[in-house]
């Protein structure tokens, strides 16, 4: 099967390179343009607004007063460990799908994006996407992030979706 050989497995990784270059760009440029805790731009009366905020924790800013060794260890060493883990997993496996296989890049691409921020950006990760979430769980608007945990959030979700279809094909009579 195509998806088997070196070629198909090192495919998917450009979309990789995509997410990490266009999470990277797009951070630049919020740095760049937008000074630091403050709103660059609104659309859509306020629904969409690219801000520029510094992360120095993770999801929803989790951990972002604990000690810097502890942020250190636990943001950016675990996850380093834990994505060089997925890579050798993605390359010895010959089971994962086509779509499973791109699902996964993304997902790298996505972790790599960030950990690139944690390693060489002193104030942390930069997140810029900011939406309205009108009151849900309580929530007037969204935690800010950007387009690495964009990219962490769908290919992860459509992950999971195909796993569990794959898995549904397997055991159907």
């Amino acid at each position: 099967m195509e998806q088997d050989s070196l070629k198909g497995k090192l495919l998917p990784f450009v979309l990789t390179v995509v997410v990490i270059v266009l999470d990277q760009v797009t951070k630049f440029l919020v740095v760049r343009t937008i000074p630091l805790y403050t709103v660059g731009a609104s659309f859509f009366d306020g629904l969409v607004r690219f801000v520029h905020v510094a992360n120095t924790g993770v999801a929803f800013s989790l951990g972002s007063t604990w000690s810097e060794t502890v942020r250190r260890f636990l943001f950016s060493i675990v996850p380093l460990a834990v994505i060089v883990l997925v890579v050798v997993i993605y390359f010895r496996n010959q089971l994962f799908t086509r779509l499973q296989r791109w699902c996964i890049a993304g997902v790298i691409g996505g972790g790599m994006g960030n950990l690139i921020d944690r390693f060489f950006r002193p104030n942390g990760v930069v997140d810029f996407i900011d939406v309205a979430f009108f009151g849900i769980f309580g929530l007037e608007r969204w935690p800010t992030f950007n387009v690495a945990d964009s990219a962490v959030v769908v290919c992860g979700i459509m992950l999971m979706v195909s796993f569990v279809v794959v898995s549904r094909r397997e055991t159907a009579p």
